[in-house]
């Protein structure tokens, strides 16, 4: 899910290991990820993607003529904010300290990988199947569960 993929950019969905690197793009004021050598198609990461950059973040500060902030982090979760508020940015990474950063707010040219894609809910679901018979197992060998 990319904010970014509103404004006529070609996108394409991130994947475990990919190089990124925090970039604008043309005719717009969102920023976003590319991949390291493809500076025209935004990677699109979907809510629980876990990135880690490789220095601590640094991202814009809220009053333009202020300077950049570090955020005390290198690695972050991706989500999205807001989503009650169609006419705003919803794409945001959290950070293990708690704060929130809008992805746009993040300072161009910060190198990330991706460590982790979120599990699907087929995945979740096949996962639920497969310890169902675990539980059966585990009532039939305890005699205060039969």
């Amino acid at each position: 899910m990319c904010d970014y993929s509103l404004h006529h950019v070609a996108t394409r969905p991130a994947r475990v290991g990919d190089k990124l690197v925090s970039s604008s793009f043309p005719n717009s004021i969102t920023r976003g990820f590319t991949a390291v050598g493809d500076p025209h198609v935004a990677v699109c990461l979907m809510p629980g993607t876990e990135i880690a950059f490789e220095r601590e973040v640094e991202c814009e500060p809220t009053l333009g003529f202020l300077p950049k902030r570090k955020v005390g982090e290198r690695v972050a979760r991706f989500r999205q904010v807001d989503l009650d508020h169609p006419g705003v940015h919803h794409d945001a990474l959290e950070f293990p300290n708690g704060q929130v950063v809008l992805l746009t707010r993040i300072c161009e040219g910060q190198h990330a990988t991706v460590l982790q894609l979120p599990a699907t809910g087929q995945g979740e679901h096949a996962a639920g199947r497969a310890a169902e018979p675990a539980r059966a197992e585990e009532q039939a060998q305890d005699p205060i569960a039969v």
